[in-house]
């Protein structure tokens, strides 16, 4: 694992946009402190068109999520007619779970899953029908399409799987802004191999060594993987630029749309 100063001047390429939001509400306790949960998911791709931004498609979804296995038939059955999607939170786990925050954090983990299936569909749908280069926030291994598709870019802003240790781990946290990593191939029994590196947008000092740290995730190539990763990274380092500026001694952020504003502030 070693530093290397991405080759080149910062490049606009990108020509889209991924986002996507949730919601979890607990809307009623039922007997046994079982709660009802309504989340809310949207996913929406923005495409960049004249320096101006525009809704290529999006998606909301909302549902209601409890655990069954908790619940009388009765209350099942009347959120069954609600007119709502009604989804089980616990079904196929053997794990027995009565705490009421325990089943209230089984219904987020849901809520999350349904927001990432969500992106994951507007992904899709992009990479079937564009080459242009789209901004994905988040890693993009779980559909094969997207992860073998050379438009897709992930971003993954949180870190709570590190994929590198020790030295390299060390390496990692002391890069430099505009630096990145050397590439790695992330690989999963479940998901495709991706080809990914780390890239420091901004400088650190001053903050904890994961500030502006991001993981970048494309697919593998066996051929001029280093060239690649300079070029995604200059595209990235010049949205990171572009929508950051300073105006009368203040930060000006572009609201736009959230992702780039999310990976620049970091």
């Amino acid at each position: 694992m070693r530093a290397h100063k991405v080759d080149g001047p910062p490049v606009v390429a990108f020509a889209a946009f991924l986002d996507g939001r949730q919601s979890s509400e607990v809307v009623a306790y039922r007997p046994g402190g079982v709660p009802v949960v309504l989340g809310t998911v949207a996913a929406v791709v923005r495409e960049r068109r004249n320096q101006r931004m525009f809704t290529w498609s999006h998606n909301v979804e909302r549902a209601l999520y409890a655990s069954r296995a908790h619940l009388a038939a009765s209350d099942w059955q009347r959120l069954a007619a609600s007119g709502l999607p009604l989804f089980d939170t616990t079904e196929g786990d053997d794990a027995v779970l009565e705490h009421p925050l325990a089943l209230g954090e089984s219904a987020i983990h849901a809520v999350q899953k349904d927001r990432e299936a969500v992106e994951s569909r507007l992904a899709l749908d992009w990479c079937e029908q564009e080459s242009r280069p789209l901004l994905i926030d988040g890693g993009i291994s779980g559909i094969d399409v997207v992860a073998k598709s050379e438009c897709a870019v992930g971003v993954v802003k949180s870190h709570r799987s590190l994929y590198a240790r020790g030295e390299a781990l060390q390496t990692v946290l002391a890069l430099q802004a505009g630096e990145r990593s050397s590439v790695l191939l992330v690989t999963s029994p479940k998901r495709t191999s991706v080809a990914s590196w780390y890239l420091r947008l901004r400088d650190s000092r001053g903050h904890d060594p994961m500030w502006s740290l991001v993981r970048v995730e494309i697919a593998s190539r066996e051929r001029d993987i280093a060239l690649r990763a300079d070029e995604v990274s200059r595209w990235i380092l010049a949205e990171a630029r572009r929508w950051h500026s300073r105006t009368d001694g203040g930060t000006r952020w572009s609201t736009e749309f959230a992702i780039v504003k999310n990976f620049c502030g970091r």
